[in-house]
């Protein structure tokens, strides 16, 4: 009866484990941002395996590059570029089959692993990766590293992790393809405006009965709405890139004050023209960030460009950055017109545009969704803070350098 009993409690547990999978499954098919998704992956794998960390990484359908995009407990690890040799995931994708490394600091495929290791205190000791497969191609990896207690990962987590990393690839696979027309819908939409302006005012140009200050008025606007829909295009491919993880971010210890400084020099001239005082409050001491400078210059001038073209004459902005234990501060404050309530919760979204903003300046609605897609992708988050008339304050986080 004993027997009966152990034998009864492993099938109950099985049949436990495999409703588990298809509320997973069910979920997972239910989520078609790509961000989301990812998280809820890594999320499920950890709850199926009881793993100290999981991670996925994506494969590059142009380049064929391996890139981390989302893990459970290891900030600013999207989109770091892991090279095939040398790498647990790496052979996971070559080989197409699953991989459990036992003792990962003396295995050859973890040599990329281990270089991550030193520059953070985490340890890796044991590894289970499995592929995940789409029409036969392998489209990523889904790992589990160190299984509580210290313990071996068991046949069945082998099995169940297999199962879940199936099912991710068509989740992900549905995510790229809706992320796709989605934002192609999105474009087309966007440049039509412009394109018609070009087209009438190219129409107007052709009459007889147009004076030559009527053509040059026209020609001027022509150029204005061409220049629009380049700036337009180049913003919808970079958010393009780092939404579907082809943006390759660097993971190397940056400076930011020197950050700070070079995005105040670029707007300076800007912020002089409309007679903004830009101020900055940075300490020297601050430690260094981990984190991609170029994407970072980015998301900070995006932020100060922003505060400037809807401040008024006098207002004030100011860039400041403290440090919080594991994390560095960053906000940008300007004194200006403020953003009405209702707006903040669309104020990241592609495209958005505060209502009459057009009035004071022009733009594409795409520097915030880019500014937050490169501040997650470091393992941050961005907030806004907001009142009409008197200000608003972007404040960021990102992970600082350990040890």
């Amino acid at each position: 009866m004993g027997t009966d009993q152990v034998e009864g409690t492993s099938y109950e547990q099985r049949v436990a484990r495999l409703e588990q999978i298809i509320e997973i499954t069910r979920s997972l098919n239910l989520t078609l941002n790509m961000r989301p998704l990812l998280h809820r992956i890594v999320e499920a794998a950890q709850e199926l395996t009881d793993a100290q960390e999981c991670s996925i990484l994506l494969v590059d359908r142009k380049s064929g590059e391996l890139y981390f995009e989302a893990a459970t407990n290891l900030p600013g690890v999207q989109s770091i570029l892991v090279p095939m040799e040398g790498s647990v995931a790496g052979w996971v994708v070559e080989t197409g089959q699953s991989l459990v490394v036992a003792d990962a600091q003396h295995d050859p495929r973890f040599s990329f692993s281990s270089k991550a290791d030193a520059q953070s205190d985490f340890v890796t000791r044991s590894i289970l990766a499995v592929p995940m497969i789409s029409r036969e191609n392998v489209i990523g990896v889904l790992e589990a590293i160190n299984k509580e207690g210290g313990v071996a990962f068991t046949e069945e987590e082998v099995e169940l992790l297999a199962v879940l990393g199936d099912q991710a690839a068509v989740a992900v696979q549905n995510a790229l393809l809706f992320q796709q027309s989605d934002l192609i819908a999105e474009i087309v939409h966007e440049m039509r405006t412009p394109l018609n302006s070009i087209i009438a005012y190219s129409d107007l140009m052709q009459r007889p009965t147009a004076t030559m200050d009527q053509r040059k008025q026209f020609l001027g606007i022509i150029q204005h709405e061409a220049e629009r829909i380049s700036e337009m295009t180049n913003n919808f491919l970079e958010l393009s890139r780092l939404q579907s993880g082809r943006a390759s971010l660097a993971l190397d210890p940056v400076d930011l004050n020197t950050v700070v400084l070079m995005a105040i020099n670029v707007i300076k001239p800007q912020a002089d023209g409309k007679q903004i005082i830009l101020a900055i409050d940075v300490p020297t001491a601050l430690p260094p960030v981990m984190g991609d400078a170029q994407r970072l210059h980015q998301a900070l001038l995006n932020l100060l460009s922003n505060a400037v073209k809807y401040s008024d004459p006098g207002d004030t902005v100011t860039v400041s950055a403290r440090g919080h234990g594991e994390f560095a501060r960053v906000k940008v404050a300007d004194t200006g017109p403020g953003i009405p309530i209702d707006a903040l919760p669309s104020i990241f979204e592609r495209f958005y545009r505060v209502p009459g903003a057009e009035r004071r300046a022009v733009g594409t609605g795409l520097g915030l969704a880019i500014t937050q897609q490169i501040i997650e992708a470091h393992g941050g988050k961005i907030v806004v803070d907001s009142e009409e008339g008197k200000g608003t304050t972007f404040t960021f986080t990102l992970p600082v350098k350990v040890g």
